[in-house]
């Protein structure tokens, strides 16, 4: 049965403290490792919220704000921002702190869209709707279905005319 699920149901925060193995040879957190951890948190996040078993199906433009340094901690926060019919699309942040807590700062950020699938017949299923409730979900959730359409297109997966809110940046008048 579909129902209606709180984005607080399935936020996901994980926390990695940046050891040797983890760096290149400047001492910053590999760009991949990183890549690797936001992912596991956005797929717990989805899977969470779908309560079933899900796969990544794309990730936007993933930003390196700052350097993250070997013995630095970061805490990766992931919730969903929407459900559409068998997806979802999980907003993910990084922050960065001294192994203290002191100099916390936002260092990376991406979205990331899952397909729920049922484990036995590995075919998409369709997911619990989701509610915002406070203004920051509720514009996350408003400004998805955009995210979503531009992913499409780029992806090749939907013609620009077939567009409702970017159709205009993509044809001419």
């Amino acid at each position: 049965m579909i129902k209606e699920k709180r984005v607080e149901e399935s936020k996901t925060i994980m926390t990695e403290m940046i050891m040797p193995n983890d760096t290149n040879p400047l001492g910053n957190l590999m760009g991949g490792n990183l890549m690797r951890w936001m992912d596991i948190a956005a797929g717990v996040c989805a899977a969470k919220h779908a309560e079933a078993h899900v796969v990544t199906a794309s990730v936007d433009h993933v930003s390196f704000d700052l350097p993250i340094k070997l013995g630095n901690v970061i805490t990766i926060t992931a919730i969903l921002t929407r459900a559409f019919n068998t997806s979802m699309e999980v907003y993910v942040e990084v922050q960065v702190a001294e192994i203290t807590g002191a100099n916390l700062r936002k260092s990376n950020h991406a979205y990331f869209s899952f397909v729920a699938l049922n484990a036995e017949t590995m075919k998409p299923i369709k997911v619990h709707k989701i509610s915002p409730e406070n203004p920051s979900e509720k514009a996350k959730y408003e400004a998805a279905t955009r995210r979503r359409e531009l992913r499409l297109i780029l992806s090749g997966r939907m013609k620009p005319e077939d567009a409702n809110d970017l159709k205009e940046i993509f044809l001419p008048s």
